[in-house]
């Protein structure tokens, strides 16, 4: 025996040419019909592997090949591989339909349970140089737009040491620890733990992190609805539970298109529904910021005698417009007036995203609104004030 195999094979094993120059016989005729299927990589592995071989060998299956591929091409839609962020929230309603959990997540502190997982997936995937890419924090103090430079690991660091606070209120784990902060606010916590540590923070900051706002969540599915109401501190004012959640779910979001603006990534807003939450919250604040900023002198005082607690004032309307939209009715005049569309002085149309912005300090309050219509002191008092809700 000489050990060569009958048919069509050179020396080296391979197909030899026929007298057109391709390769004969039944494998050429096999491997072409796998073309289709290898071109919408569909191919086993070891299919593959051979068709790849072959066309090394083959010119009019080579072209074949490529314009099978070009086709593929031109079928298939590029899409982005970053999930929907409705889509969380769709799969969790469509599987709750049929079986409705024993311990449901409270509609106040759903917001909060879908950015944390938005960020966490986000970060899942950061190598050493993600996590260590710069990132520059912004707000407004007073008038004046400020800023600190962190890492991506600095902001989770500061996201744990915040929601911290809630974390507290619920009588859960400080995550500070033994550190205490010169004062009890969310900037006085972060310089602290920013001081506190050794090293700057790393990657092993996620962990801490993750598994606090995991028992926040489970905390408050197990405390009954009316744990809504409880205060949460934060130094220098209060919010309830529910707006403190709703809150802690606004930075994720801020804090996370931060995150993805520093490596290059896209982020999207919320969903519809935790919009128009998120600028509730910020709209049902205003009026106490404008009080308070008056007292600063920072924006223009009352001109008239201040209006009854529950009776209708001079207003702002403040309309937002795409996602998250509707319309609220900003009382001028006192914190514990009433909206009034009779009393309406201004009117101010911004997009939900941007007004979220604005509220972050991200967007200059002089080039905010969209639109704007009235009084042009009251306008900019309110976009002021509302670029004042920002804060480290």
């Amino acid at each position: 025996m000489s050990g060569r195999r009958p048919g069509p094979y050179d020396d080296r094993g391979s197909l030899a040419p026929g007298p057109d120059g391709l390769p004969p016989g039944p494998e050429h005729q096999v491997l072409k019909s796998l073309l289709g299927a290898w071109a919408l990589a569909a191919c086993a592995p070891a299919e593959a592997d051979a068709v790849e071989e072959h066309l090394g060998v083959c010119g009019p299956c080579a072209d074949e090949a490529l314009r099978l591929r070009e086709a593929v091409g031109l079928l298939q839609r590029p899409e982005t591989l970053d999930l929907n962020p409705a889509l969380r929230t769709r799969v969790l309603e469509a599987c709750l339909e049929r079986r409705p959990p024993r311990v449901p997540v409270p509609e106040w502190a759903a917001a909060y349970d879908t950015e944390t997982a938005r960020l966490d997936a986000l970060l899942q995937d950061f190598g050493d140089n993600e996590w260590h890419a710069p990132v520059r924090l912004r707000w407004y103090e007073g008038d004046e737009a400020s800023s600190r430079r962190t890492t991506v690991a600095g902001v989770i660091a500061h996201l744990l040491t915040v929601d911290g606070l809630v974390a507290v209120a619920l009588g859960l784990e400080d995550p500070l620890g033994d550190v205490k902060p010169e004062q009890p606010t969310p900037s006085g916590r972060t310089e602290a733990y920013w001081r506190a540590a050794r090293f700057p923070p790393t990657r092993a900051v996620r962990g801490p992190w993750r598994e606090q706002s995991h028992r926040l969540i489970r905390t408050v599915c197990f405390t009954g609805s009316d744990t809504g109401r409880m205060p949460v501190p934060y130094g220098d004012f209060a919010l309830p539970l529910h707006d403190a959640m709703l809150d802690r779910a606004f930075e994720c979001w801020v804090h996370g298109e931060d995150i993805a603006e520093a490596v290059d990534y896209p982020y999207d807003p919320p969903s519809g529904r935790h919009l128009h939450d998120m600028v509730d919250l910020a709209a049902r604040m205003l009026p106490l910021v404008l009080e308070n900023r008056r007292h600063h002198g920072l924006a223009a005082p009352v001109e008239r005698r201040l209006v009854a607690a529950g009776e209708p004032g001079r207003s702002l309307r403040l309309e937002i417009e795409g996602s998250g939209g509707g319309e609220w009715l900003i009382p001028l005049d006192s914190p514990a007036a009433k909206g009034s569309a009779e009393h309406e002085v201004a009117h101010v149309a911004l997009d939900g995203a941007e007004f979220c912005r604005l509220a972050a300090g991200h967007v200059p309050p002089r080039e905010a609104a969209a639109g704007q219509e009235g009084d042009r002191e009251a306008i900019k008092d309110v976009l002021f004030a509302a670029a004042s809700l920002s804060r480290m």
